[in-house]
């Protein structure tokens, strides 16, 4: 195991990451931008360096100041938590040309599957089931893209091969806005992730968002550990996450996720990963791949008992891999709510100085967090402040101890989406469970 490691991430990630480490007995280095030089989890890490300004470009995106931060302090490898830059394939070839480790996925795997065309690509070679669509970039020939949408059948959706978070897409329900959409996407995806290549898919209309969270060494040993139903979203943006998903025939989970664990045998894979799926009419289809730990992995490790930040610290620190797919069980329930600081209905960032900050306990339920009392929310970062988790016996439970810890939750000087989960835990159509991706959208466009 490592003696010693950099955090290159901020806020909540930053505090979970900190406390896997404490009881392997690591050493942490934490980094930090100005504006965030009086969080918690900076006080509560053996070293703490300032990178930067507040600006996420000038700290939290500064790779030299991130490579110079881990050499002043003899860190021996540098987890990227998630966001920032996680993803990053150039980061993560220069923590281990530094002679670093990253601690995550090869420089490779993370090039093959942030590129959503390789990605596709490389799951028709595994099995995996994808959407329908035009199987690589978009051609520039106008007819030939046309060909292909109809081949494909409308409505369908453009996205950009190097997207994400939302960003870089457009449906298109008539060949009169294809070759429009598809300029336009090229424009957004060229300036926004400096790669305007785009491709095209069928549009499902009402799927949910199913995800299957994986663990592998890297030598050709892998695992599945359940899913996660991520479909209550707003603008693709997820608020609430379930594991297991509610009404989904098991065995057929179990084959989708056996082939995730191929996949990554296949690639040889090293870390934590997630498969994400649409799913529709008992079918799935794979949409992308994130080469690193999720918002979310609190309600798989809640029904599996597995920690899976430990597991990305034992993986790139060269331990045996010793799970094995039998030893994996799903245990009850459980529900996540990320807590942000906005308003809760028109979604725009509240950040500011938190007054009163109390949070709630009882029996199965977690809360990660690095706020506290006093805590002053920048304006500069996402507005997620805290993580709400709870878990039941069964599904039920889960719902009833999220809906009462909600109810205890008291947070003072910034406005939160409380209210909104609190709604979202005594709507009949979530209770009943299996709801659309689209199922937010259209209950907060009901209200106005």
């Amino acid at each position: 195991m490592f003696e010693k490691i950099l955090i290159a991430n901020r806020g909540e990630i930053a505090l979970r990451v900190l406390r896997a480490c404490r009881e392997l007995g690591v050493k942490t280095v934490v980094v930090h931008s100005e504006a965030d030089r009086e969080a918690k989890y900076v006080r509560l890490a053996d070293e703490s360096v300032c990178i930067g300004p507040a600006s996420p470009r000038d700290s939290y995106l500064n790779m030299p100041a991130l490579i110079s931060a881990a050499e002043v302090t003899d860190a021996e490898a540098i987890h990227p938590g998630y966001g920032f830059l996680s993803e990053n394939a150039d980061f993560a070839e220069r923590v281990e040309k530094s002679g670093f480790v990253f601690i995550g996925p090869r420089p490779e795997s993370i090039r093959t599957m942030g590129d959503k065309v390789s990605a596709k690509q490389a799951m028709i070679a595994a099995g995996v089931p994808v959407v329908p669509g035009s199987g690589g970039a978009l051609p520039d020939d106008p007819k030939e893209i046309q060909r292909i949408a109809s081949e494909v059948g409308y409505p369908v959706i453009i996205k950009a091969a190097g997207g994400g978070g939302g960003r870089g897409m457009r449906v298109v329900y008539t060949e009169a806005a294809l070759l429009n959409a598809v300029a336009m996407t090229r424009t957004e995806a060229g300036a926004a992730f400096n790669n305007p290549e785009v491709y095209l898919e069928k549009f499902l209309e009402n799927p949910r968002h199913i995800e299957i969270q994986v663990l592998a060494d890297g030598e050709g040993k892998a695992v599945w550990l359940g899913e996660r139903d991520c479909s209550m979203q707003r603008r693709h943006q997820k608020i609430i996450e379930e594991a297991p998903a509610p009404g989904i025939d098991r065995a057929l989970v179990e084959r989708i996720g056996e082939r995730c664990a191929e996949a990554c045998r296949q690639m040889r894979y090293r870390g934590a990963g997630t498969f994400e799926f649409l799913y529709e009419n008992g079918e799935f289809f794979f949409i992308e791949m994130n080469t690193r730990i999720q918002v979310e992995h609190t309600i798989t490790e809640m029904i599996t008992g597995i920690d899976l930040v430990q597991q990305q610290l034992r993986i790139a620190a060269g331990e045996k891999f010793t799970l094995r797919q039998r030893d994996i069980h799903l245990h009850g329930h459980a529900i996540e709510c990320r807590i942000n600081a906005e308003d809760p209905y028109k979604f725009t960032p509240s950040p500011g100085r938190i007054s009163n900050w109390h949070t709630p306990g009882g029996p199965g339920v977690r809360m990660d967090s690095h706020v506290f009392t006093g805590y002053t929310v920048p304006p500069y970062y996402d507005s997620m402040i805290a993580k709400l988790i709870t878990y039941g016996d069964d599904r039920h439970q889960a719902i009833m101890r999220m809906d009462i810890a909600l109810s205890e939750m008291i947070v003072e000087g910034v406005h939160t989406n409380i209210p909104l989960h609190r709604e979202l835990m005594q709507d009949a159509r979530f209770v009943e469970g299996g709801t659309s991706i689209h199922y937010l959208e259209h209950k907060l466009a009901a209200r106005a």
